[in-house]
């Protein structure tokens, strides 16, 4: 375990600390690229509707200010439901309850393409979030129920770098799928919905037949292996029984649990604000078609994928959370300001790419300290919590950016305000507690 969080595991037998890390192993070989491949569904079908304003706001007559308020709604029913589902995997087990999430959230994400004006695209977006509300702060919990405390900030990190590697993917994706505009009679952002919502519920299925609930259920773990991985998590539970929070109340009312909610909503909202108008920027930064723009919105999401692994491993090895956190936005915080402020395509694309680089960054750190403090169904109600009033970051960014860019013709107010609170969060993730030592 890492020196930050001081649970006694750096005590066991050197032969028992070498099977559980051989368990280890393969469940990092096993789990991680599946959660993965299923994030970057999840995160494509998230933030697919930018690529897709690109046709549809224009066929469809949305104003800049409908289509931010329309992009952030999916946040709104994400906070409403996410408490309540996290809960529910937390009883029923992660593989049943993940695979419900993503067979509603396909269906809905698919549904995207039949959306008509305002009032159904509103209505639609509501129904995604609320369908996949509960499969972030699930997963994070259930990696907490499979890697000791001195893995989790890197196995976090290499399952969310694939909200870099689906933005490395969905650009050009969805620039090919507009291109389709007219084949059969249907509209090029219909065929994005409908082509990028499929896997959702193809892999929904697949999660029955694929995920353990516990390392005890791994068939494909040896029985030393599991029952040295079973240990060490044990020892940590129990550690964390005397030193955190660990009822549902405990978990909902910590104040460590709001800071964290606080700050996370901070950094959401930049990362969402630029996220989902990034297309539309692009295309004021460069005159090239769709397909040319999802390529060149793939840059800033190659850079954040080079940059998060690496500072989670680091914070890992280091034991530091707090410090790599604050230091990840406040380079975010830097490039957003100055991508608000240069008049230069090349350095606001450069500048854009630092500020995705550093809340990417940011993350793996940041989630890896809820489990530090939290335990039992404190940490399924507190994740949840600080995800979901997180989350509604993803709502007032765009919407915001909405706004600004309907209220000024221009994108620079909007992100100046983005990098704003982007530097907010990396104020307060100064004062966030260190983790307590035995």
């Amino acid at each position: 375990m890492s020196a930050a969080s001081g649970a006694p595991v750096a005590t066991a037998p050197p032969a028992r600390v070498a099977l559980a890390d051989a368990a280890i192993a393969r469940v990092r070989r096993r789990l991680l690229p599946f959660l993965f491949a299923l994030y970057i569904i999840a995160y494509m079908d998230r933030i697919n509707v930018g690529f897709a304003s690109l046709q549809m706001n224009r066929d469809l007559g949305l104003s800049d200010q409908v289509f931010g308020l329309g992009a952030g709604l999916f946040f709104i029913g994400y906070f409403i439901f996410e408490i309540p589902s996290n809960l529910i995997l937390a009883r029923v087990g992660a593989r049943t309850w993940i695979a419900r999430i993503m067979v509603t959230w396909g269906i809905a994400a698919i549904a995207m393409m039949f959306v008509r004006g305002a009032a159904s695209f509103y209505t639609v977006r509501f129904l995604l979030g609320a369908a996949e509300a509960g499969f972030f702060p699930g997963v994070i919990l259930y990696l907490g129920w499979w890697f000791p405390e001195r893995e989790q900030a890197r196995a976090i990190a290499l399952f969310m770098t694939a909200t870099a590697i689906a933005g490395i993917i969905v650009g050009p994706v969805s620039g090919a799928l507009l291109t389709m505009h007219g084949l059969l009679g249907i509209n090029g952002w219909q065929w994005l919905f409908a082509m990028e919502g499929l896997p959702a519920i193809v892999l929904g299925l697949v999660v029955i037949f694929w995920l353990p609930d516990r390392p005890e259920e791994a068939r494909w773990i040896p029985e030393d292996e599991k029952r040295a991985l079973s240990e060490i998590l044990a020892t940590e539970q129990q550690h964390r029984a005397r030193t955190s929070r660990h009822g549902l109340g405990e978990g909902l009312f910590d104040r460590r649990v709001w800071l964290m909610a606080t700050i996370y909503f901070c950094f959401v909202m930049g990362l969402y604000g630029v996220n989902l108008w990034l297309p539309q920027i692009v295309k004021g930064l460069s005159s090239g078609g769709d397909l040319e723009i999802g390529m060149i919105t793939a840059i800033p999401s190659l850079a954040a994928a080079l940059c998060m692994v690496r500072v989670g491993r680091a914070s890992d090895r280091s034991g530091e959370r707090r410090r790599y956190l604050v230091l990840s936005l406040a380079a975010a915080a830097a490039g957003l300001f100055c991508s608000a402020i240069t008049h230069n395509p090349f350095i606001e694309l450069a500048a854009i790419s630092v500020s995705f680089a550093g809340i990417s960054s940011a993350l793996g750190p940041f989630w890896a300290i809820p489990n530090e403090f939290l335990g039992g169904a404190a940490a399924a109600g507190g994740i949840a919590l600080i995800n979901s009033l997180g989350n509604l970051g993803g709502f007032a960014g765009p919407t915001l950016m909405g706004y600004m860019k309907q209220s000024t013709g221009g994108f620079a107010a909007g992100l100046a305000l983005l990098a704003l609170s982007i530097a907010i969060a990396a104020a307060l993730s100064m004062i966030v507690p260190r983790a307590t030592r035995s």
